[in-house]
């Protein structure tokens, strides 16, 4: 193997450490989404929707109790025995007259509902008359005011409620029973009121309440037409609790109490533990009034009788969440504690009360749910306090040891919960178990697990987030905050940030509670996370704090009262964590922004100053956040010069990333730089203008001219400079200046929407000049440009559509003064004329004669070197080509990036020329939306790429599968390829334009073939159809120099670089219809766009990630695939331009150049770039076609000049290893083999030869071609990288043929 690389395939630590890792670049979501929110979050409901939006509170309750103890109702019969318990209490009892019985029934009854809500004022009244009865009625509704009332009738004394909506009261002397309509009750209790009828027959109560609340709404509505001023009663927001149906009689089981509707509702622990008594086996061994020997109180959670309660809290809440409807669990479970209460309790009371043959009622009607699964559960949770009863009372009565065994089922629950996230949450359904979670939040013992289970639920997406906030989750999480609890710090921090992610309305929550304390106290650098990964939880802090401070005053008064800004930046130095970094930078932005004091603390502690050291972070995003961070540092309220020099020293230090690679970091610098020209407008009016004479100047004595070309007798070329001058304006050298220039290259930047927006503000700034009181000069310097512009439009490109129409505006003089399309078109609006002048050193392309014109210098250098050479020998072998007609050709459509919308462009000048064009400038910035998105999206979960047994992973095995199958069937086919013929013809098609480059896709039976303008096809190879047909989107006069597949091992995306240093990455190439731009960006920004020349050169390293770009430039730049930057720019050290690149594909350190004058230069990107040259031949002593290192096989290093040449090298010698003559005709074309010892070389004579690396001669073809054009010159070859196949295209011929070794054939069978 050459260059000494044999050895390190014989370590097996070399080896390992080239285990293929499959990462694949361009595929984050930068490039997914072009830098732009996906849109479509938007919460429908509006920020704090979750929130109870009207609280109305139970403030009085009255306690109607109609027993008349001792006397029986007319029309009710009780059976013997009887139920007869009220309240619990026997009022049987011989013991205490009928009028303590009732006062203990009622002390019993108000203290069952104190359990309930301690802050309710109860008003008993018992055996009540009629007008007791209103008296009482009105008086709570006057206390309550607009507040709910609570009405408990209890008629258990009295006859049944009638079917025309009547219940009984007494006469003063008790000796009838009167009836009061529910009408009545209803005008004297008003709303909003709940009402509990405990008695049978109550369901005639519901079906006649509606009706006279209806009656009364109509009265109403009289009253109100009569006397709009009139004050009328409020009837709506009624709830009702019955305890049966409308015939229907409560249970008389002597073991329950008569009131058992009523126990249900206020004492649910009591009444279950009785129920289930009664229906098990345990009655044998417990009795009854055991039960009231269950230890404990409702209030401890660690007794028995607490831990029954809370894990009935937690069924109920968790029955109520999944029966019903969202609106109606708000309004009934979440408004008010007592309605809650009432509620969770009448669950109960259904379930039990129907076991007992009665059917409680609502209004609201409830969905069914007595027989939820969850019930049984509860069921286990009495069983388990019942069994070990006896051993409680044994251990109270005799003090015999027992330790109470607790319930597991919290722990439980939280493990179905833990096996339903396990599961992925294929459905976004609401968990079962998630009320039960929160209801575990409340204990220190499993408050951990619960709150790491929760993260990972609100990490499944905003959808998550919003089910968690709709079922209460905030006041647990915020309460929380005052928690010293080390351990749930982090935990805490991602479920914060994943709520303000999704609802950032919970500003005024931090402060009133001071949470947003716990935060700023996290994010400073000394304060330790007890979690491996403490920085990222430092970013979501930093998050937290951004969302807090986000057009919220309040938030960045209090934030500032800390040491902020020290904390942030000194986070930016963190190299390891991009994320901390990037919200460290919006954190400052979201802090500073329309907050002045804080830009005065900024600029004390040098924020500014730090934030413009991340121009050269490795990461985009960081980049795109220190951009937006020092966006919203322009806006000071005063224009001091400290601020002013401070601006402008910011700008300068910006300009360097008008360069970037990734368009996201372009496009807020555009944001940046609409900022900074709005805040200076008037400079930049006078900039403009400024531009707009120099231009005309420009174009009236053009660059192009002022060169005065000669040639000696010998036929060397010289040059002699033509002075002329250039006057200089009062803002040349100027920031401001400096900034237009800038601009105006990014407007004819390649990425789609990054020359929008910088279109927008050139255009904003040129109308506003036609309505200044600059405009009579401006028309008359646009005037002039007009008259000479034609001149040179012919090679420009067209200017974009929103400047042409510049030229339509009236002037304010003259409303009728009209002006041509090509008013602009022609001059100014050309927008190369000067920006590509001023800043981009374009050399001359106007001569297709003569090479581009060097200095003396380079001259004496190249033909001291060449021994006075011809030119022709340094020219490349297409220089006389001529363009091949485009006009039979159609226009191909460029693709645009993902989520680019040109349907919402502004038309700017018609919005200036109206004064509607104040909030053109400055444009929005949504980086901070992008990047909040990160915190709605699942971190904890696997990508569908990665998830075994998803349909990508699935698709990406097939493919790997697919892939080591071709190359175990290709590999031992190398042994031929050096001895057999490769003259097989596998195949022809027409590509309908000149193919120029070709390139093979390593797997896919794809081939890229581009034309000699800005046309790409790809073709499938085995079919022999086109799958798509794009412009590549480069200027007129320039062409596509080189294609690339990258990533091939998966998806891959199709790389094409033209002559005008455009550099572009297609994903879904093959598909038209999803065919998108994931990056594009100006590799070089020193190219003549020509045909002539070498333009551009690149080649891409797959396992490095890089991309080497050269041409006519005299250096190598290496752009880093995952950093978008450009790494290093390796000094060429030759003064011709570099026309091939190649480089080592396995371990990426060692690249190759070929140099027009004829040298090969190895490099080593190891070495520091001034010694990176390790080595130089200068062997060859013309034009270097092409040069290759082989991936695999031999690693061949092969070079091809025009003359036909072809040496073979080692990297270690001085000297070639072999030279061999492959033909005596201009060498057209070189390609070789990754793996087979074999070249091929296409030549003027149309012939292409192939020759093994020995040097022996196999065989040559002529391609097949239209009959007029049979001995047109090669115009491209390639091979493909693992099959023995070559296409290969003619010059004036729209034909690929393909070729292929003489044993092929069984090769395709077995594939």
């Amino acid at each position: 193997m050459r260059h000494g690389w044999g050895g390190q395939f014989n370590s097996e630590e070399y080896l390992s450490a080239l285990v293929p890792s499959f990462y694949m670049y361009f595929t984050d979501k930068r490039h997914e989404t072009g830098g732009k929110p996906k849109g479509g979050f938007e919460l429908e409901e509006g920020p704090g929707y979750w929130r109870v939006q009207s609280r109305v509170k139970t403030v009085f309750a009255g306690l109607l109790l109609c027993l008349n103890i001792g006397v029986d109702p007319p029309d009710t019969v009780k059976t013997n025995p009887s139920a007869k318990l009220e309240a619990w209490t026997d009022p049987e009892n011989p013991s205490s007259p009928n009028s303590k019985i009732m006062e203990a029934i009622g002390k019993a009854l108000q203290s069952q509902y104190e359990q309930l809500s301690m802050r309710i004022r109860y008003k008993q009244v018992h055996d009540p008359q009629i007008d007791e009865v209103k008296k009482n009625c009105v008086h709570l509704r006057r206390n309550a005011k607009e507040e709910r009332v609570l009405l408990h009738y209890n008629g258990h004394g009295v006859p049944l409620p009638t079917p025309s909506g009547e219940i009984w009261f007494f006469n003063k002397n008790y000796t009838q029973y009167i009836p009061i309509s529910i009408y009545d009750l209803q005008f004297w209790l008003g709303g909003p009121s709940i009402y509990v009828f405990d008695c049978s027959h109550a369901g005639n109560v519901i079906a006649n309440f509606g009706r006279f609340v209806e009656k009364h709404e109509n009265e109403n509505r009289e009253a109100l037409a009569q006397d709009p001023a009139a004050q009328v009663p409020f009837y709506g927001e009624n709830i009702l609790l019955t305890a049966c149906g409308a015939n229907e009689t409560l249970p008389t089981n002597p073991n329950l109490p008569a009131d058992m509707f009523t126990a249900c509702l206020t004492t649910p622990v009591a009444i279950s533990l009785r129920c289930f008594l009664l229906k098990s086996d345990l009655k044998h061994t417990i009795s009854l009034k055991d039960l009231d020997r269950v230890p404990g109180n409702l209030q401890n959670r660690r007794s028995p009788l607490g831990e029954l309660n809370w894990i009935f809290t937690a069924i109920t809440d968790t029955i109520a969440w999944n029966c019903l409807q969202k609106p109606l669990f708000k309004r009934m479970f979440r408004q008010d504690l007592m309605v809650a209460a009432l509620f969770r309790n009448y669950l109960l009371a259904d379930r039990l009360m129907r076991q007992n043959g009665c059917h409680p009622e609502t209004d609201p009607p409830l969905p069914l749910t007595h027989n939820h699964p969850l019930w049984q559960s509860w069921d286990l949770a009495l069983e388990m306090v019942l069994v070990q009863l006896p051993d409680l009372i044994a251990y109270e009565e005799n003090g015999i040891p027992y330790e109470y065994q607790h319930s597991n089922f919290f722990a439980e629950q939280l493990s179905a919960f833990e096996l339903y996230l396990s599961q992925g949450a294929l459905e976004q359904k609401a968990p079962d178990q998630l009320p039960i979670v929160l209801q575990v939040l409340l204990s220190q013992v499993h408050r951990l697990r619960a709150l790491i289970l929760l993260s990972r639920f609100l990490d499944l997406g905003p959808w998550a987030v919003k089910l968690a906030l709709n079922i209460g989750i905030f006041p647990y999480v915020l309460k929380l905050l005052q928690s010293a609890a080390i351990e749930l710090k982090p935990v805490l921090i991602f479920i914060w940030a994943r709520i303000l992610a999704v609802d950032n309305s919970c500003q005024n929550d931090l402060i009133r509670d001071n949470g947003y304390k716990y935060f700023l106290a996290t994010i400073q650098p000394d304060i330790g996370i007890p979690v491996a990964n403490s920085s990222e939880h430092k970013a979501m802090a930093a998050f937290i704090i951004a969302m807090f401070c986000k057009d919220f005053p309040q938030g960045k008064v209090v934030s500032m009262t800390s040491d902020l800004f020290k904390a942030c930046t000194d986070h930016l130095k963190d190299r390891d964590n991009p994320l901390l970094r990037q919200w460290c930078c919006l954190c400052i932005s979201t802090l500073w922004k329309d907050y002045q004091e804080a830009k005065w603390t900024g600029t004390r502690d040098g924020a500014h100053l730090k934030l413009c050291r991340l121009v050269i972070d490795p990461v985009p995003e960081v980049r795109t956040a220190a951009i937006n961070a020092l966006t919203t540092f322009l806006d000071y309220s005063d224009h001091v010069e400290q601020v002013a020099m401070t601006e402008q020293s910011i700008a300068a230090g910006l300009l360097v990333m008008a360069q970037d690679g990734n368009s996201m970091v372009r496009n807020e610098l555009l944001i940046f730089f609409s900022t900074f020209i709005k805040r200076y407008e008037n400079r930049f009016l006078v900039v403009a203008y400024e531009a707009l004479l120099e231009e005309r100047q420009r174009l009236q004595e053009p660059i192009f001219h002022n060169v005065d070309v000669k040639r000696s007798k010998k036929g060397n070329v010289t040059t002699q400079s033509v002075p002329h001058t250039m006057t200089e304006g009062i803002s040349s050298f100027s920031v401001y200046a400096t900034v237009w220039k800038h601009l105006m290259v990014l407007t004819l930047d390649p990425h789609t929407s990054v020359a929008r927006k910088a279109v927008m503000i050139v255009d904003y700034i040129y109308a506003r000049l036609l309505v200044s009181p600059l405009q009579v000069q401006v028309r008359a310097a646009m005037d002039a440009l007009a008259q000479v512009g034609h001149k040179v439009s012919q090679s420009r490109p067209p200017s974009p559509a929103p400047l042409q129409r510049l030229a339509n505006i009236p002037s304010a003089s003259d409303h009728n003064n009209k002006k041509d399309d090509s008013y602009f078109t022609s001059g100014l609006m050309k927008r190369t004329t000067s920006a590509i002048w001023g800043t981009l050193t374009f050399r001359n392309s106007s001569s297709t004669d003569l090479p581009p014109s060097k200095s003396s210098a380079e001259k004496l250098g190249d033909n001291h070197i060449r021994g006075f050479a011809p030119d022709e020998w340094s020219r490349p072998p297409d220089a006389h080509d001529s363009a091949t007609p485009s006009d039979h050709v159609p226009k191909a459509q460029i693709p645009i990036p993902r989520g680019y919308d040109d349907t919402q462009q502004i038309d700017v000048t018609e919005a200036v020329h109206h004064g509607e064009g104040a909030e053109i400038l400055p444009l929005k910035s949504t980086f901070l939306e992008w990047s909040t998105e990160y915190f709605r999206e699942p971190q904890m979960k696997t990508s569908e790429l990665e998830e075994p047994g998803s349909d990508d992973y699935n698709a990406r095995l097939w493919r790997r599968a697919r892939n080591e199958k071709i190359i175990d069937v290709t590999q031992p086919l190398k042994s031929i390829a050096g001895t057999n013929h490769w003259d097989l013809h596998s195949g022809t098609f027409s590509n309908s334009s000149q193919p120029r480059q070709l390139c093979f896709h390593q797997f896919e039976e794809h081939i890229a073939v581009s034309d000699d303008k800005d046309t790409i096809s790809i073709w499938n190879w085995q079919r022999k159809a086109r799958l798509t047909r794009f412009s590549h989107g480069n200027p007129k006069g320039s062409r596509i120099n080189d294609l690339r597949f990258i990533n091939e091992d998966d998806q891959a995306i199709l790389l094409a670089g033209s002559s005008d240093g455009v550099i572009k990455y297609y994903r879904d190439y093959d598909d038209a219809e999803k065919i998108s731009i994931v990056s594009a960006f100006r590799g070089l920004t020193d190219l003549i766009p020509s045909t002539k020349n070498v333009g551009l050169v690149l080649d891409w390293q797959q396992t490095q990630g890089k991309l080497l770009v050269s041409g006519d430039v005299k250096v190598i730049r290496i752009w880093n695939a995952a950093t978008e930057i450009c790494t290093s720019e390796i000094p060429s050290r030759s003064s011709s331009g570099i026309t091939a690149l190649s480089s080592d594909q396995v371990a990426g350190h060692v690249f190759v150049a070929g140099f027009g004058n004829g040298k090969v230069q190895v490099f080593d990107q190891r070495e520091r770039p001034q010694t990176a040259m390790v080595q130089r031949w200068s062997s060859h002593k013309q034009w270097i076609t092409n040069i290759h290192i082989q991936r695999g096989g031999m690693r061949e290093l092969v070079s091809g000049s025009r003359n036909g040449e072809i040496k073979l090298w080692d990297i270690r010698m001085k000297d070639e290893l072999k030279t061999i003559q492959a033909t005596r005709h201009t060498l057209r074309s070189l390609s070789v083999h990754e793996h087979a010892p074999v070249f091929a070389t296409g030549s003027e004579s149309h012939h292409v030869n192939f020759f093994n690396t020995n040097g022996t001669f196999l065989n040559s073809i002529e391609p097949t071609s239209s009959l007029l054009h049979a001995r047109n010159p090669i115009a491209a070859t390639a091979f493909h990288p693992h099959h023995m196949m070559l296409a290969c295209a003619s010059l004036h011929d729209h034909h690929v043929n393909i070729y292929s070794c003489r044993d092929r054939e069984t090769v395709v069978q077995e594939i």
